[in-house]
């Protein structure tokens, strides 16, 4: 079976922002999967999807601290930059890290490991709010 689900995430400060519980929260669905594969995608070219470490804060800080000092603002040699000092570095970010993770789905749950959560990397000072587009397919009860 087949489900797609868009979900508009409130606009987030800049950083990596820990989403897993607000995307499970929006799909009550994923209940009704008894195995499957969950494929989240950000419709967006300044904000990434990842899966890291879900327990401590300090390690979406030092995430946004490495990527600040590796993916620099204000680049002399930057040609995009009539969105702002902050765009073509979050565009590169977003490269980077990319725009979607794929998750297993076993017994109606995300199939994470234990320390594991998406995260919503937002690299924008302004980013606003950000669609991603969740597609479930799988067996279901």
């Amino acid at each position: 079976m087949w489900f797609q689900k868009n979900i508009v995430l409130n606009a987030r400060p800049r950083g990596f922002h820990l989403i897993t519980q607000t995307l499970i929260q929006e799909l009550p669905q994923l209940r009704q999967y008894k195995i499957g594969i969950a494929h989240f995608f950000i419709q967006h070219t300044s904000a990434s999807l990842m899966i890291n470490e879900n327990a401590d804060p300090t390690v979406r800080s030092d995430f946004e601290s490495f990527f600040n000092r590796s993916v620099k603002e204000d680049e002399d040699d930057y040609l995009h930059t009539y969105e702002g000092s902050d765009d073509m570095p979050a565009h590169i970010k977003s490269s980077l890290l990319g725009q979607s993770v794929t998750i297993p789905i076993s017994q109606g749950e995300l199939n994470l490991g234990i320390w594991q959560g998406i995260y919503l990397g937002e690299h924008r000072n302004h980013g606003g709010e950000r669609r991603i587009i969740v597609t479930l397919q799988g067996e279901c009860y």
